[in-house]
């Protein structure tokens, strides 16, 4: 990095912390604090809806999932608008309506206070976890590109986001994400239209995008009804509903956003526009990892992206096997370039035997690549185990470091941490809030006033932040940082789906049944998690949101039905 980048990264950064916190420095109230008073207008709304979702993990991993794997993670989010739709009709409403400042509020007075406080205590666990990772994921791959040390990152990441998140609350979340959005959709269209410009002169986008067809990159739908598979259109218009419902609906970190809407219907347009607009952001930036792959079809990569994991194996026993497997993989690099060469070429003549045989050259030495790299991670893991060998989280940190001119550099780190800093500060706003609403206060039997609350908010977000700065210090990478999110999402969202859509529809439905129910059910799906999917992976991720919420309903459902038959026993 040049000093224009480290000029460009920083006044980025420093601009987002300095105008979040002097923006919003005077909150007086709790309501101000933790609803932002209530004046988010729908533009608003809807950008730190969308903020909040995406975090660092989605502009590090989605492009690496695209690069190995396709355009196929896109019906992760098809059952999004859908759960849209519902929760602009069914909970928005309601909680307006309730006035609440949590979404677990609204439990206690449909249920009960331990049925509420189970469904806050389920959310800080999956969440606070979240909120490390988070943290975690920019820094873990900054540190091992860059060479900086990872704690001090983590601890760099976290205490920006602690300043104007402890001092502006809802409001300073609020604002600083409609500028950390308008860096990040910046910086992704600035790298699209850069790798568009280094592919070679005579490859138009639509022949890239014949390449990338041609090598399987843009095989979108799938719908094959293999419960295995981990993205089909039917777990993400089935999973992907119930994750999108249960996430949107009752993740305290999302409802926060769209509780700071002026009206009822400022807060469903907020919704409605991050609906319209989530599937295309996704598939767009899909589709920059999908060009990373074309642009590395006529461009040398490494056997493996990730350098941390290449400098531990040529520094081990296993160092000649590796440099074995590197030449070999340089020889494929030049077999491939002649081959998407000739492709490229036949695609102008139009003949379709000669494209058909071309394609299969191209899809056979693919293939020999996929091995090459396989063998490659397995080297890495017996050279060190604790090295993560999967390189997905990798690929565009790589592309932009290696390949993108001197200030550019600057702009997409600035985007990767700026992500970072949105997602954390909205996890750290609810997970202040939660603790202080659903636990805290609830827990005095005398009500105190209104700035020891506002005072106690402030403390418990800033507790939080401590927390996901050293979870994310004792983290662990695994696999890859967007599935891992939501994964630990699906493990617990399930169920609280469950819980609410029992508060809102089966009205005959008490709080004991609820909430035995909810224990059972979380037992339940964190035995099905390891079994199924840890130890086997004979199911999709996707699916513990849906057996959760219809397990928690219908456990309930039976223990009502119980109680009350054996009610009607003892009255006879």
């Amino acid at each position: 990095m040049e000093s224009i980048d480290w000029i460009v990264l920083y006044t980025t950064l420093l601009f987002i912390v300095v105008y979040g916190t002097w923006k919003t420095k005077k909150n007086t109230t709790v309501k101000d604090y933790i609803l932002g008073n209530q004046e988010a207008k729908w533009w608003t709304v809807g950008l730190s809806v969308m903020a909040t979702q995406a975090s660092a993990i989605t502009f590090l991993s989605t492009p690496g999932q695209a690069f190995h794997d396709g355009m196929g993670f896109v019906q992760f989010y098809f059952g999004l608008p859908l759960a849209m739709i519902v929760i602009c009709m069914v909970f928005i409403p309601v909680y307006h309506r309730l006035k609440v400042y949590t979404a677990y509020e609204f439990l206690e007075q449909r249920f009960d206070l331990k049925t509420r406080s189970l469904t806050a205590i389920l959310f800080l666990v999956q969440r606070g976890l979240a909120a490390g990772i988070t943290i975690y994921a920019p820094s873990i791959i900054l540190s091992a590109v860059l060479g900086w040390d990872l704690k001090t990152l983590n601890i760099m990441i976290g205490s920006l986001v602690i300043v104007y998140t402890v001092i502006g609350g809802t409001k300073a979340v609020n604002v600083t994400q409609k500028q950390q959005m308008f860096v990040i959709m910046s910086g992704m269209f600035v790298a699209f239209f850069l790798i568009l410009d280094y592919l070679p002169n005579d490859l138009t986008f639509g022949k890239a995008m014949k390449v990338a067809g041609a090598n399987g990159k843009l095989n979108i739908l799938d719908f094959s009804m293999d419960t295995q598979s981990r993205y089909t259109f039917w777990s993400g218009i089935t999973g992907g509903f119930f994750l999108m419902l249960s996430y949107f609906g009752t993740d305290q970190s999302q409802v926060q956003r769209y509780l700071s809407g002026s009206s009822v219907r400022e807060s469903q347009l907020g919704l409605i526009f991050n609906g319209l607009l989530k599937v295309p952001m996704q598939f767009f930036i899909l589709l920059v990892g999908v060009m990373v792959f074309v642009f590395y079809q006529y461009h040398s990569s490494p056997l493996n992206f990730n350098p941390a994991a290449t400098e531990a194996v040529l520094n081990s026993s296993y160092s000649d096997e590796y440099k074995q497997l590197e030449e070999e993989h340089q020889l494929l690099e030049s077999r491939k370039k002649m081959a998407q060469e000739h492709y490229s070429g036949v695609l102008n003549v139009k003949d379709y035997q000669l494209t058909m045989a071309a394609k299969r050259k191209i899809q056979a030495i693919n293939k020999q690549e996929r091995e090459n790299r396989g063998k490659a991670r397995k080297l890495i893991e017996k050279a060190d185990a604790s090295i993560e060998t999967n390189d997905k989280d990798y690929v565009f940190i790589h592309f932009i470091l290696n390949n993108l001119p001197r200030g550019f550099i600057g702009l997409l780190l600035a985007v990767i941490l700026s992500a970072a800093m949105s997602s954390t500060a909205s996890e750290l706003n609810a997970l202040g809030t939660i603790t202080t609403i659903d636990l805290y206060k609830r827990s005095h039997k005398t009500e105190k006033e209104d700035g020891h609350y506002l005072s106690a908010s402030k403390w418990f977000t800033l507790l939080w932040g401590v927390i996901a700065i050293l979870f994310a210090n004792f983290g662990s990478l695994v696999d890859n940082l967007i599935q891992l999110v939501n994964i630990i999402g699906s493990v617990f969202y399930g169920n609280v789906l469950g819980i609410f859509l029992l508060a809102f529809f089966f009205r005959f439905v008490r709080g004991n049944a609820v909430f035995w129910s909810a224990v059972l059910t979380q037992s339940i799906i964190l035995f099905i998690y390891y079994r199924f999917i840890y130890v086997e992976e004979q199911i999709g991720y996707l699916w513990l949101n849906f057996i959760g919420c219809v397990l928690v309903i219908g456990i309930a459902m039976f223990l009502e039905m119980l109680r009350r038959s054996m009610q009607m026993s003892r009255n006879r």
